[in-house]
């Protein structure tokens, strides 16, 4: 199943919905995509709903590392929600867990930028 992307506003922070798997090609490109395109419209509060992925390869995870890298060295946040126990237990092994935010509740995680 390819990676499905959708962008909504939750006030000043902009929610990414994505559905699918995470992986090397168009799945990548598409979150590289979601992420630089808020990014150019001047949003820099940006959390990735992951409550629909259901895999993520090293290309993925290398992807939302770059996309950190990348909202956070323009002034920016970006913060993880509702991760899957497959996705969990991914950044639980990688250590990448302590790197992001992570929330299993909207209006929490939306919260969190104030």
């Amino acid at each position: 199943m390819n990676l499905r992307a959708t962008a909504r506003e939750s006030g000043s922070v902009i929610v990414i919905d994505l559905s699918g798997r995470i992986t090397l090609g168009e799945g990548s490109a598409l979150l590289r995509q979601m992420i630089r395109e808020n990014l150019g419209k001047g949003h820099k509060k940006i959390i990735l709903n992951l409550g629909e992925v259901n895999y993520i390869d090293s290309s993925g995870i290398g992807e939302l590392v770059s996309g950190y890298t990348t909202v956070t060295s323009q002034g920016g946040e970006l913060k993880l929600l509702n991760l899957t126990k497959r996705v969990h237990d991914l950044l639980q092994i990688t250590k990448l867990f302590t790197v992001f935010d992570v929330y299993s509740d909207e209006r929490t995680a939306v919260r969190s930028f104030q």
